[in-house]
């Protein structure tokens, strides 16, 4: 049996005439788009814009909810009440379903960004809550995890359909969390490393740390982050290695 991974990327970030990234590109490239859904980042026109290029493309797409922290990116830990964030999260997939049919498409996944995703990564029951709150929206949806992390472990207690996640461009740290940006090497920007590391991941199915230590785990689909100036030369040597590999590239569950 052909092994095969999902590529994603973060995208739909720019703002108005604020610029994020190069859409257009990486939809040459993924399988799967996480757009954002107004909160953290993008707006109607630019999810729109989006969704209508990533059906064009037979690109997956996938709900990003966040924080309300525009300014921030959503990068910033905010402690909002859960039952005040369920609605939130409720609002942006609400969003992201409405937006997606006026496309032609359909929303497929769920990933949480930036701040909250981290907090979910590990804490599980603010993990079980977003969850919670974008399945009573929209029951089928898959939600992408962190793989290995409490993000897996509330999804596997709702008996959701979820996919496991590594991410090509960010250093570990041996829980299997994310190292923060603020240290020195959390963030990878060679292309070339990005792309043999992930080959070695999936071929061992395995998270790789910093210090070295396997995390075996189910690795479904690959984050390319679409908001640094290395994003489109990092996503086509993480493909390009893949398949080099004998791995094949498409979007996750078809």
């Amino acid at each position: 049996m052909t092994l095969s991974v999902d590529l994603n990327a973060d995208m739909g970030e720019s703002f108005g005439p604020w610029q994020m990234g190069d859409d257009a590109a990486l939809l040459d490239i993924v399988t799967s788009a996480n757009i954002a859904c107004g909160y953290h980042a993008g707006d109607p026109d630019v999810m729109m814009q989006v969704m209508r290029k990533a059906v064009e493309n037979g690109v997956g797409i996938g709900a990003h909810p966040g924080f309300d922290d525009l300014r921030g990116f959503g990068r910033h830990r905010l402690h909002v009440p859960q039952a005040t964030l369920a609605n939130q999260i409720r609002y942006q997939v609400g969003a992201a379903q409405a937006m997606a049919r006026a496309a032609g498409g359909e929303v497929r996944h769920l990933k949480l960004h930036g701040a909250l995703a981290n907090m979910a990564s590990e804490d599980a029951g603010l993990a079980r809550a977003c969850y919670e709150a974008a399945l009573s929206v929209a029951p089928d949806i898959a939600i992408m995890v962190l793989a290995a992390t409490q993000q897996q472990q509330a999804a596997e207690e709702l008996g959701a359909n979820w996919v496991g996640e590594i991410f090509a461009d960010r250093a570990y740290n041996d829980d299997a969390t994310l190292v923060d940006r603020s240290k020195p090497g959390a963030v990878i920007h060679d292309a070339e490393v990005a792309g043999e590391r992930m080959a070695r991941m999936v071929g061992e199915g395995a998270i790789i740390t910093e210090s070295g230590k396997r995390i075996e785990t189910k690795i479904d689909t690959i984050c390319l982050h679409g908001d640094t100036p290395e994003a489109i030369g990092i996503a086509r040597s993480v493909r390009a290695a893949l398949e080099g590999e004998g791995v094949a590239v498409k979007t996750f569950g078809k």
